[in-house]
């Protein structure tokens, strides 16, 4: 009789072993199509023709505005904030130091845009688009 008893509860243990197994099997593809389904974040497609300013040397962003003037018309030039400088250093360069090539500096807009602070608040930031154009 103990060996019906021992082949009983085997039977069951199996059964729970095999519940369990398919329970964590469920989980984890659903931790699977958790992790591959994350929201997608719309943003906005870089245009080919803008060159952004940033941190970088001066003459890396003169460089690539040249290769960019290679291949359409006019670049636009973007800057905001402590890097506005640094946009118009790039413009002047190209028109300047290029003279002889054929690039001028077309239309100039600037404006401020509202943006949120470290601390919470939200701030002007003065933003610069400097077109440069091939004649």
């Amino acid at each position: 009789m103990s060996t019906d008893n021992t082949e009983t509860n085997t039977e069951t243990n199996t059964e729970t072993n095999t519940e369990t197994n398919t329970e964590t099997e469920t989980k984890t593809e659903t931790k699977t199509t958790t992790n591959t389904s994350q929201p997608s974040v719309k943003t906005e497609p870089r245009r080919q023709d803008v060159v952004y300013i940033g941190k970088k040397p001066l003459m890396a962003y003169v460089t690539s505005t040249l290769i960019q003037l290679a291949n359409v018309k006019s670049v636009s030039i973007v800057a905001r904030g402590m890097s506005i400088s640094r946009a118009v250093d790039v413009a002047q360069i190209i028109s300047r130091k290029t003279e002889h090539t054929g690039y001028s500096i077309g239309d100039i807009k600037i404006d401020s845009v509202p943006m949120e602070s470290k601390d919470g608040r939200t701030r002007n930031v003065s933003t610069i688009d400097i077109k440069v154009e091939r004649k």
